[in-house]
């Protein structure tokens, strides 16, 4: 059925460089034909989370250029939006962008651990979590391939400052001071 709306492919390759030129690519676009009018959501990410102000400037810039595309029939609803908390964490610049956060795994082995999101690199995410004998925080170090999910929790009070300090230093700085 022809909507008169450009596919997916065409509308990520129309506003990925604009994007990239203000610090975010497109994560994402859905185009929903069945809404009224149809809806094109473009999810927008970048190693800042874009705040309001950014996203109506994607969306103002993303309209412009899809009001320039002939071929686009109708009417239709444009939505730019961020990634928010609810979507999964997939792949390794969604890990590294949300460290310090505090996440919900499930391991491909079926476990489940909560922890905060530290350093990730080499296809590999340092996770803080307390460690069961002493309670203390520990880095533990987890295979991205080894994630079956992985979503970023809410909350609703400050996380301990050494669960923080290991989340926000380097491995090897972790490392050295485990080791003195």
């Amino acid at each position: 059925m022809a909507t008169g709306l450009p596919s997916q492919t065409q509308v990520i390759e129309l506003l990925d460089g604009e994007f990239a030129r203000a610090g975010y690519e497109v994560e994402d676009v859905i185009i929903d034909t069945r809404a009224r009018p149809p809806r094109i959501t473009v999810v927008a990410d970048g190693d800042t989370a874009p705040d309001l102000d950014t996203i109506a400037t994607l969306s103002r810039r993303a309209s412009t250029l899809l009001d320039r595309v002939r071929s686009i029939r109708g009417q239709y609803v444009l939505e730019v939006t961020s990634r928010g908390v609810d979507r999964p964490l997939t792949s390794e610049k969604h890990f590294r962008r949300a460290r310090g956060r505090k996440i919900e795994l499930t391991l491909t082995d079926g476990s489940r651990l909560t922890g905060r999101v530290g350093e990730t690199s080499h296809n590999t995410l340092n996770l803080v979590v307390r460690h069961d004998r002493d309670r203390d925080w520990t880095l533990r170090s987890i295979p991205l391939d080894e994630i079956a999910e992985a979503v970023v929790q809410v909350e609703f009070s400050s996380p301990a400052k050494r669960e923080l300090e290991l989340a926000t230093q380097a491995v090897g700085a972790a490392r050295t001071e485990a080791e003195t």
